[in-house]
């Protein structure tokens, strides 16, 4: 297969070389916030195969269409600037298109000449190419630094810098939530889950039915989901924040903070028994509510199944390939059901993450194998040297698990290959219950693939 040439032990400590990355670029994130707001158009400044790339990994992803328009950088472009094709390209925009909010974000080749995006929009609003009342957004995201998910970190900044506006000194009754980077279907049931609370919110981005929605055989530029513009001006006279997440969502509830005075919560995201203890327990003190019993049963009900298939899960090895706001939350859910996460890559830059899972894998009492930032090639490495149960990681994966025989549960960005990650969260209550039903599908589907005739049983 693709990777058996992967030596188990290291030739050399690399540090300069990446091989099979475990991230993609920030533009991707970037535009997958701004898909987020309703009846917002983002817009990459650069060349035309960058915009295409980014939206065709979105689509694969997401198997949705994804509409992006580009400054569509040619030859004199890349040596006398974007200016003028910026310009053009809103005139345009704004023209043919109509969006509330075009959502501007930088490439490589933009970031490497020294593009100026804010004395650029300026000259666009004072030449009137964007007209009155509409909103450009700015993000700066050059794709050889960081990762989609700080892409994403960003752009949601960049939502609170270009709209959200504190307009009394009373705050209102409603709580902002910033979800972090997570499917639809997670942002859709981090709202359920807070309106079960009785607790109003402004979630932000919310690609919710804008990524996931219906089949109603018409075709809509723009989605009937994602946060409105009134919406996220409002945000800024809201009690509080709760940011899911701290690498994808604290640079924008800082922001807020400083900019609105909004207070702010920065939480793990919502994945298992113990962060969603924690989010919901947040929830409920600073918007002042008592937690319902439909939701202490949502909770029961998942501590249910770890309990009942404890024997399943008891000592499994499991490798794991993510984004760190993910690993981290993933780690404690597998430790809290005796798993052993041994071997830990994310591509994505994060000082603190490794902080941020130290006391969940202190608790497994034995060496762990964590390298962040690090690759694919790596993770091949450790599992050669100590294979693993499960991996759980994006489709990349694939082929480091054909090559292992070690089954994988798909989880993260991309997923390029299967469906329902769009569907069905992961987050919650409800998405743990899920999340486990899968993990224990792959064990026991490869314990009944593994045994002996004499030991095959009906009831395991």
């Amino acid at each position: 297969m693709l990777l058996r040439h992967t030596p188990a032990e290291p030739a050399v400590d690399r540090e300069a070389l990446t091989i099979n990355p475990a991230k993609t670029c920030q533009p991707i994130g970037a535009m997958y916030a701004a898909l987020g707001i309703h009846n917002c158009m983002p817009h990459s400044h650069g060349s035309q195969g960058c915009c295409s790339y980014h939206r065709s990994m979105l689509t694969r992803h997401y198997k949705e269409p994804v509409m992006a328009a580009t400054s569509c950088f040619t030859e004199g472009a890349s040596v006398f600037g974007g200016q003028a094709n910026l310009l053009e390209a809103l005139g345009n925009i704004f023209t043919v298109y109509n969006p509330d909010v075009v959502a501007v974000h930088t490439t490589c080749l933009s970031e490497t000449i020294g593009d100026d995006l804010k004395q650029m929009t300026a000259k666009a609003i004072d030449s009137g190419k964007v007209p009155a009342g509409k909103t450009v957004l700015l993000a700066n995201t050059p794709s050889y630094v960081g990762s989609h998910v700080t892409g994403f970190s960003t752009m949601v900044k960049g939502i609170v810098e270009g709209l959200a506006v504190s307009t009394t000194a009373h705050k209102l009754d409603v709580i902002n939530l910033i979800p972090g980077y997570v499917e639809p279907s997670d942002m859709e049931e981090v709202k359920r889950l807070a309106a079960a609370l009785g607790v109003k919110t402004i979630t932000f981005p919310d690609t919710s039915n804008v990524l996931n929605g219906p089949m109603t055989g018409k075709f809509r530029m723009y989605p009937g989901g994602g946060v409105t513009v009134a919406e996220l001006r409002a945000a800024g006279d809201s009690r509080a924040t709760v940011a899911l997440g701290p690498l994808a969502s604290s640079a924008a509830a800082q922001a807020l903070a400083l900019k609105c005075h909004v207070p702010c919560e920065i939480l793990e995201l919502p994945i298992g028994l113990t962060a969603t203890d924690k989010f919901i327990d947040t929830l409920r003190r600073v918007a002042g509510v008592s937690v319902p019993d439909s939701i202490n049963r949502e909770r029961g009900q998942l501590l249910d199944v770890m309990t009942d298939m404890h024997q399943y899960t008891y000592g499994k090895k499991v490798a794991l390939a993510g984004d760190p706001d993910q690993l981290v939350a993933l780690v404690d859910f597998l430790v809290t059901m005796d798993m052993q996460p041994i071997h830990i890559v994310s591509g994505t830059p994060g000082k603190k993450t490794l902080e941020r899972m130290r006391p969940s894998l202190d608790k497994l009492g034995r060496p762990v194998n964590v390298k962040i930032p690090s690759d694919l090639y790596q993770l091949h490495q450790w599992i050669k040297q100590e294979p693993v149960d499960l991996i759980i990681g994006g489709t990349h994966c694939k082929y480091i698990a054909r090559d292992e025989d070690t089954p994988l549960l798909r989880f993260g960005f991309p997923i390029v290959d299967r469906i329902g990650h769009q569907y069905f969260p992961t987050v919650g209550y409800k998405g743990g219950l899920r999340l486990l039903e899968k993990i224990l599908g792959l064990v026991m589907d490869r314990q009944d693939r593994d045994a002996p005739e004499e030991r095959f049983e009906l009831v395991m």
